[in-house]
């Protein structure tokens, strides 16, 4: 029996997930095909940089709806990762009576939906902005309901929680939802079936285990619901309140929101490149300082709708500068742009953006590993990305799972 895992990396960027598993451990994760491809652009920069550090396995670079099933039939594939969009999951029942797809935005999904029906990985590892919990706000709790479901249907249980990266290690400020999917017949899915769901998703499960709770809710915020058997239900009218954290068996589903046994981050000032190796154009200039100034001071200003209604819109302020004795806040795709949400430190009294070494160091890549596009870009695919520490953590803990679940095997095998 081989120890190795093959993985297929969908929607890989500039190689988080890939980069996360191999620090955990390079002798076990084999990425053996992966996908990354972004419409309407001439130079794929985050594929490039992808292929420029990793070399082994298939790279494609072409749009994940194209690519036949009989590619992921042949793989063998034991583990599907992947940061996907966070969109539409709305389905449709067409004339015939079958399920579709109401629109195009999330076909995404769908295609994660596809690579799982054409090789029937053990485990499943996404990430997702925390808002995919909530979403659309007309229905809440809809999109998160109908993934849910899809994975109960291909005969999966599934383990979720969102992860404030700074909590666990990190430089970062950063939330999302990671999602940990896995086959129902693994000795690892009936060892968990033996306890209480919430005591799984406390003390003995996946993330329980990998990013420590306390043993209560946070304000008492739980809740149980029991999923509709089809999926045009639950797209049509099905809204819930799911929390932080959670655990789907079957029809059953149990959510609460979880706090952190404490914080252990990584000051940003220890992520702070030398002075003197920062270049000059990384200084803000007058313009910019005053410009600055405006956009994070408070503010209460009178607007006009497109329908003509006057109406005052209010910002409070933020600190004219990022504070680099705590954590970064959540980095964005508008990183190094003039725009509020931009982090501005302040050394030796000057101020200047992060450059783009600094953004890498915030999600926890290697210097210069996205040097292979302009800075603008650079500072995009870090907004985009995720923190590499915490995929790590969870590689490692998928990596007990596995060499558990192998052992169990020649146990049995040896028996007969």
């Amino acid at each position: 029996m081989s120890n190795t895992l093959n993985v297929v990396e969908l929607f890989a960027g500039v190689g988080g997930f890939r980069l996360g598993l191999e620090k955990a451990n390079a002798d076990i994760f084999k990425t053996v095909w992966a996908n990354q491809w972004e419409p309407s652009r001439k130079v794929q920069h985050a594929f490039e940089c992808y292929t420029s550090n990793f070399d082994e396995g298939i790279h494609s670079n072409e749009d994940i709806t194209t690519v036949p099933d009989k590619v992921f039939q042949e793989l063998e594939i034991d583990m599907l990762v992947g940061g996907f969009p966070c969109q539409d999951y709305s389905v449709a029942r067409s004339l015939s009576g079958e399920k579709g797809l109401e629109g195009k935005k999330g076909v995404l999904f769908w295609e994660i939906k596809r690579v799982l029906e054409n090789s029937h990985p053990k485990y499943v590892l996404l990430e997702n902005v925390d808002r995919l919990l909530k979403s659309p706000s007309k229905q809440r709790g809809r999109d998160f309901a109908v993934m849910l479901a899809t994975f109960r249907d291909l005969n999966y249980i599934v383990e979720w929680r969102v992860v404030n990266a700074a909590e666990y290690g990190a430089a970062q400020k950063r939330r999302r939802v990671f999602i940990f999917a896995y086959k129902n017949n693994l000795d690892y899915a009936q060892a968990q079936s033996v306890f209480s769901m919430d005591h799984v998703v406390f003390k003995e499960g996946f993330f329980a285990k990998t990013f420590p709770v306390l043993n209560e809710p946070y304000k008492n915020r739980i809740g149980t619901v029991e999923l509709p058997n089809d999926l045009v239900e639950i797209s049509e009218s099905f809204s819930f309140a799911f929390h932080t954290a959670g655990l789907m068996i079957g029809d059953q589903v149990f959510t609460t929101q979880t706090q952190a046994t404490h914080e252990d981050f990584i000051p940003l000032k220890d992520i702070l490149m030398d002075e003197a190796t920062v270049d000059e154009s990384y200084y803000l200039s007058e313009a910019a300082t005053e410009k600055f100034a405006y956009l994070r001071g408070p503010k209460k200003i009178e607007r006009t709708s497109a329908e003509g209604h006057k109406y005052i819109f209010s910002e409070g302020g933020m600190s004219p500068t990022d504070d680099i004795n705590g954590p970064g806040r959540t980095m964005l795709t508008s990183e190094g742009s003039i725009n509020r949400s931009t982090h501005i430190v302040e050394v030796n009294g000057r101020k200047r953006y992060l450059t783009p070494v600094e953004c890498e160091r915030l999600n926890g890549f290697p210097d210069n590993w996205t040097n292979t596009m302009p800075d603008r870009m650079r500072y995009f695919c870090m907004g985009n990305a995720l923190v590499v520490d915490l995929i790590q953590k969870m590689g490692q803990a998928i990596v007990e799972i596995d060499t558990n679940e192998r052992i169990t095997s020649e146990q049995i095998e040896l028996n007969i």
